[in-house]
Parts: C-alpha cells; sequence; structure tokens
C-alpha cells in the first residue's frame, strides 16, 4: 500500500477572529509513521485573549514570540513535500492558515486538507467525534487544546485509518 507524505497541522486562537492563532503545531509523517514534530508559540495581531481557559495561553505567554509571518517560514522542514495537512474539524485549522497568511501577506500552502472527523465517521462511525472521543475510542493519549498533542492525535488517527483501509490516496477537499 502507497503511504503518502503528510502532515498533521493544529492551531489554538487568541481570539474569535480566524487570524488570531497564537500557537500552531506540525506533525510530519512518511511511511506511516511520526518522524517530526514542531510546535511554536505565536503572538498574534491584538493583545485580547478569550481562549485562555481553553489552551491556557495568554498575552504574556506570547508577547515576545514571532508573529505569524515571521514564523510560518521555519515550518518549511516539516511541510516540505508533503501530499496533504490532516487536521481535526479541518475546515477550521484551514480558515486560520489562509487568514493568517493574509494578515502577514504571504500565500498559504496550496495543499489539500483531510478532516479527522469525517475520516473518524467514516472509518469507524465514532459519534460525537470530537478529537477526545475519537482519542479515546482509538486509544491515543491526548492534551486537548494543546496544539502539539493535537497535531500528533491527528496524525495518529490517519495513521490508524490507513491501517484499517480508510483513507483512500490522492486525498483531496
Amino acid at each position: 500500500m502507497r503511504r503518502p507524505v503528510f502532515a498533521a497541522i493544529d492551531f489554538e486562537t487568541a481570539d474569535y477572529h480566524r487570524d488570531s492563532a497564537c500557537a500552531v503545531a506540525v506533525v510530519r509523517v512518511e511511511q506511516g509513521r511520526i518522524v517530526a514534530r514542531a510546535c511554536r508559540l505565536i503572538r498574534p495581531p491584538r493583545r485580547e485573549f478569550f481562549f485562555t481557559y481553553l489552551h491556557g495561553i495568554s498575552w504574556d505567554d506570547v508577547a515576545g514570540e514571532p508573529s505569524f509571518g515571521e514564523l510560518w517560514p521555519s515550518f518549511r522542514r516539516e511541510l516540505d513535500g508533503v501530499e496533504f495537512l490532516a487536521a481535526h474539524n479541518a475546515s477550521f485549522d484551514r480558515g486560520v492558515l489562509r487568514a493568517c497568511c493574509a494578515e502577514a501577506g504571504l500565500s498559504p500552502p496550496s495543499l489539500p486538507f483531510l478532516c479527522t472527523v469525517t475520516l473518524a465517521r467514516r472509518v469507524w462511525d465514532i459519534r460525537p467525534t470530537t478529537l477526545p472521543d475519537v482519542c479515546r475510542h482509538l486509544g491515543i493519549d491526548l492534551r486537548h487544546h494543546d496544539a502539539a498533542s493535537d497535531a500528533e492525535a491527528c496524525a495518529r488517527i490517519v495513521i490508524a485509518a490507513a491501517r484499517e483501509g480508510g483513507v483512500s490516496w490522492p486525498v483531496r477537499s
């Protein structure tokens, strides 16, 4: 079976605007194995934080961190040659990536997204399909709303689905 190179991505946001990423994690998968991980805090364009209660990140944590535009190029190694990006509720992470790129004057990567919500419903018929529910079903450790843990969980969901023949390559979205 062909095993594509892909990356799982997860963003945490500070406020209700998609351009407010305050953390990003990327987990690279080759030959069905995790081969690289990167996670960084991001200084969003505004000081307001509405979601600290979820992810524990505040303005004090990110005030000295790079902006998205300064940081994004450092993920080149993890993203080089990937065929798609995987994310749980992919429309959210795709929207954050596009909004942050637009805010920074960068072109977003032209990669398809694989949604692990849709994947988990199709392969295992899991409902509800929150990331904690899917991880519990598959026995994947998770610290929910920690970008590194969420991205790794998404990578492991795709790997598990591929083992069961539940992923069609190439991914389109």
